[in-house]
């Protein structure tokens, strides 16, 4: 039993490194390879919200407003990010995503998206159903 587990073991840390490396392809491919965890972070929060402003998303990720708005500028010469004024208040400014910080704020669901295409790729029909089968089985 220790094998099969150990074994398993080694599978799963396989699918986790190609879910890495699909991941690090769209960071690379969006001309960022250097992203941080948290600047990550704060792009999939930014994604989260509807019209979200420096001070919510100082409230959002428990930090300064100054703090805020350094890492916006450094995502504004990334082109991850842009400001928006408010139609109704021109003191208000909302964060928007560019399609890069799209990208990135979704970078984990299309790593999984190109993870399961290499699988679609690799296996046969009746080996897809019986993994979705197996894996559906988990709890």
């Amino acid at each position: 039993m220790a094998a099969r587990v150990e074994h398993l073991f080694e599978v799963f840390d396989r699918l986790i490194a190609i879910r890495n490396e699909c991941s690090s392809q769209i960071f690379v491919e969006c001309g960022l390879a250097e992203m941080t965890v948290k600047q990550i972070a704060y792009l999939k929060a930014i994604d989260g919200h509807a019209d979200v402003t420096f001070s919510r998303l100082a409230e959002i990720t428990g930090t300064s407003k100054p703090t805020v708005t350094e890492t916006i500028n450094k995502f504004v010469r990334m082109e991850c990010v842009y400001r928006e004024r408010c139609p109704d208040d021109g003191r208000v400014a909302y964060i928007r995503l560019t399609e890069k910080g799209r990208m990135v704020a979704e970078a984990e669901r299309n790593a999984l998206s190109r993870m399961v295409e290499r699988m679609v790729q690799t296996l046969d029909e009746d080996e897809i159903d019986l993994l979705v089968g197996i894996l559906g089985k988990v709890r």
